[in-house]
């Protein structure tokens, strides 16, 4: 087994991307042994279109009665590569904005063990950023941020990059049915990801913006998601610090928070008084609001200081695969 190569998997969501699908797959490598195409009630038939003008031996076109987004597309994929006892799922768009040369970039992380879920990042290199918007550049700056609170991963960035692989070990164990289907999809991967304790690696890649049409309008899902990311980060935060362990990231926050709201408690009483009383608050009284306060937020801080401590570093993937010998970096040698 040990000159055995990973059987590596390539998923494309297909939606709107006829003039660009049957380039992507063309320029897939051939250690890729299977690629799903997925057609997500595709209005232009691009399922037919692949299915009538490529001849790849490695493609099946897997069809949706109804669109489920993205996440559905992709969760179609994974589902067929777990069924064909696939190794590593890489997932690429079909309009042409991921460079499928890069595959290898994605995989070798897992197959060498250091990594259960890779995904690409345009924020690695300055020269990386030359074709991104300035507009997508600020609001992907921002999203990362929030994204890093969210799913406790402080080390990457480029969250909502739909370019990623993963070991379908770590795959088995994700609840797919759970997964988003749409916009919030690769943030609710690594929510889940993380729960799991999974290893994410970034990948470099450059940023390109070919004439796809994106239905996505900031204006009318920012509101979602913001509550999306406010969700997850108190699902991770009770089942990480409170249900599956209490550790000292677990009485940082716990003080932090009853210290602040003691805080902004007294010192508002005590604002509130003064203003019915005209009586200006002595300067003891404001220590008192102030000091409990301020303690508290240096215990958040301390807070946020352990669960960038506690982002996951050991792989999942050869503990969840049943055979060592199976793994793919055991088949590479």
């Amino acid at each position: 087994m040990g000159d055995a190569m990973p059987k590596i998997a390539v998923t494309i969501p297909s939606y709107k991307v006829r003039a660009h699908v049957l380039d992507v797959i063309a320029r897939i490598p051939p250690q890729v042994q299977r690629i799903y195409v997925v057609d997500d009630k595709c209005p232009q038939d691009s399922g037919r279109f692949v299915q009538e003008q490529c001849h790849d031996p490695r493609v099946l076109v897997l069809f949706h009665e109804q669109n489920q987004g993205v996440g559905g597309a992709v969760s179609t994929g994974y589902r067929a590569a777990l069924e064909e006892g696939m190794d590593i799922v890489v997932k690429v768009d079909g309009d042409g904005q991921m460079d499928p040369a890069l595959i290898p970039h994605f995989t070798r992380p897992i197959e060498r063990g250091r990594a259960d879920y890779t995904k690409g990042n345009r924020f690695y290199r300055p020269e990386s950023l030359k074709g991104m918007p300035p507009i997508r550049l600020f609001g992907n700056a921002a999203l990362s941020f929030i994204n890093k609170l969210s799913t406790g991963y402080w080390s990457i960035m480029d969250p909502t990059n739909g370019y990623t692989a993963i070991h379908t070990s770590v795959l088995r164990e994700m609840p797919l049915h759970k997964l988003e289907k749409r916009y919030f999809f690769e943030t609710d991967m690594l929510y889940h990801l993380n729960t799991m304790r999974a290893v994410v690696h970034d990948v470099p890649m450059d940023a390109v913006y070919a004439d796809e049409e994106s239905s996505l309008k900031v204006s009318k899902v920012l509101p979602e998601f913001i509550v999306k990311h406010v969700n997850r980060f108190f699902k991770r935060y009770v089942y990480l610090y409170l249900l599956r362990d209490f550790n000292i990231g677990s009485l940082y926050s716990l003080l932090g928070v009853v210290l602040c709201g003691l805080g902004v408690v007294f010192g508002g009483w005590a604002w509130l008084r003064s203003l019915t009383t005209g009586q200006p608050a002595t300067s003891g009284t404001v220590m008192l609001a102030a000091l409990p306060l301020i303690i508290g937020i240096q215990f958040l801080i301390a807070f946020l200081h352990h669960d960038v401590e506690r982002v996951p570093s050991q792989p999942l993937s050869e503990d969840l695969t049943d055979d060592p010998e199976e793994t793919p970096a055991a088949r590479a040698g």
